[in-house]
């Protein structure tokens, strides 16, 4: 079976296992530390197979950098963080800085990939938005962990759909794409 089949399969099974913990609410059921835990081992099972796995490694690396890019888009789910603040639903802490950090990353991230840019100075943009775009990921991350651990059911809105998949599915999916992006760029010749 071809590369890419298998690797869109794991992809497409993937996210109807997050979709399904979701659904089920499973997200619910584990201790304060499990949120973080499971965003931390998604990502390293990512890179585990991205770095492990020369198959995985050269289909990764023959997508167009932009293309790893414009994943980030779905930032744009920051809108949304806010919106939840608002309601209550969300703690400010946590909704509003990352927010507005995801939504500034998400707009960059079109502005990288559209620019009418050589291929150099892409790269070098490219570089410049994934260092910010990581810290801001891990900011993030960590902020949520820090206010699941004080107190679990101010982050309850991440344990159920459509949240959920951020914990199960795209948040690893982020983190494992700005590591990837990081390591390409750093790779002799490597082009965007």
């Amino acid at each position: 079976m071809p590369t890419a089949l298998v690797v869109r399969l794991i992809f497409w099974l993937w996210l109807g296992t997050a979709f399904f913990a979701g659904q089920q609410l499973l997200l619910q059921r584990l201790p304060p530390f499990g949120l973080p835990a499971v965003v931390l081992g998604l990502s390293a099972v990512l890179l585990l197979a991205y770095f492990r796995l020369a198959t995985v490694r050269a289909w990764v690396d023959a997508l167009d950098l932009r293309t790893l890019v414009l994943l980030h888009v779905t930032r744009f789910v920051g809108l949304y963080f806010i919106v939840l603040s608002r309601r209550g639903l969300l703690p400010y802490d946590f909704a509003v800085p990352g927010g507005i950090g995801d939504i500034i990353i998400a707009t960059l991230a079109l502005v990288v990939v559209f620019a009418p840019l050589a291929d150099a100075s892409r790269a070098r943009a490219i570089r410049i938005w994934n260092v910010i775009g990581l810290i801001d990921i891990t900011l993030v991350v960590l902020t949520a962990a820090r206010l699941n651990l004080a107190n679990p059911l101010q982050m309850s809105a991440m344990t159920y759909l459509p949240l959920s998949l951020l914990p199960t599915f795209l948040v690893p999916l982020l983190i494992a794409t700005h590591l990837i992006i990081y390591a390409r760029l750093t790779r002799p010749a490597a082009k965007p």
